[in-house]
């Protein structure tokens, strides 16, 4: 569920854990949010011999409950509209108005459903991408907000950056963001490749968030003295 991720996990256990352990305490999205980004693939193809280069992004969502939604989306933030469906389906397709599109207002989030032969069914599972996505946006701002410093988890934040390279001619993976490299492209496909980076990243991310905290206690450091040298300009002090 949504309501997993770093924010929910205990700094304490931080040193030497293990894939199981953090995945234990982060959740499944909190896992898995290090996928989203860029992946690269380099391979020679059969019938060529010259390395070609192709990209796929990928993005990690968190599934907001359907209990939460509401709150996460008030109607004043929402329009919805009803459509008929298009394509394949039968007398059902272009007679009723069962497709369902709805965008999020502040930020111009759109989905648009047509799966069910239901409205309502639609109209629930275009809410919940929306919520999805508009919670996805606004985790990630404040992110921002808090700290510059996560954003290199990401690829300094900008998604059109790639964030893993997949050389087959070599047979190693790459993590651009931890600076990993593992040999054997086949067999970490076949499984344990998110296991393998995952504590890397996560143990990357704990100490950027360290040294962001540390940063900010010496800037309102900074500000106090100043501030409490302004306070004293101008009296004077006797000793008692």
């Amino acid at each position: 569920g949504y309501v997993g991720g770093y924010d929910n996990f205990d700094s304490s256990d931080g040193e030497g854990s293990s894939a199981d352990q953090i995945l234990k305490q982060l959740g499944p999205y909190g896992f898995f949010q290090y996928e989203s980004g860029v992946h690269r693939v380099q391979r020679v193809p059969v019938n060529d011999n010259k390395l070609q280069t192709s990209a796929v992004s990928v993005a990690v969502l968190p599934s907001v409950p359907d209990s939460l939604i509401a709150e996460a989306l008030p109607p004043t933030e929402l329009k919805i509209e009803t459509m008929r469906a298009s394509g394949a389906g039968g007398q059902h397709v272009n007679t009723t108005e069962s497709a369902v599109r709805v965008t999020h207002i502040p930020t111009g989030i759109m989905a648009y459903m047509q799966e069910e032969r239901s409205q309502h069914k639609n109209k629930a599972k275009a809410l919940k991408l929306v919520a999805s996505r508009v919670y996805a946006l606004r985790k990630e701002q404040e992110r921002k907000n808090r700290s510059a410093a996560r954003s290199s988890l990401m690829g300094g934040g900008d998604r059109s950056e790639r964030i893993r390279t997949y050389n087959f001619p070599q047979d190693r993976i790459t993590d651009h963001r931890c600076k990993v490299s593992v040999q054997g492209v086949q067999s970490w496909l076949g499984g344990g490749m998110v296991r393998k980076f995952g504590p890397h990243l996560y143990e990357m991310e704990r100490d950027e968030r360290v040294e962001a905290l540390e940063e900010e206690g010496e800037e309102d450091q900074k500000s106090g003295d100043s501030g409490g040298k302004g306070s004293r300009k101008g009296k004077s002090w006797k000793q008692c």
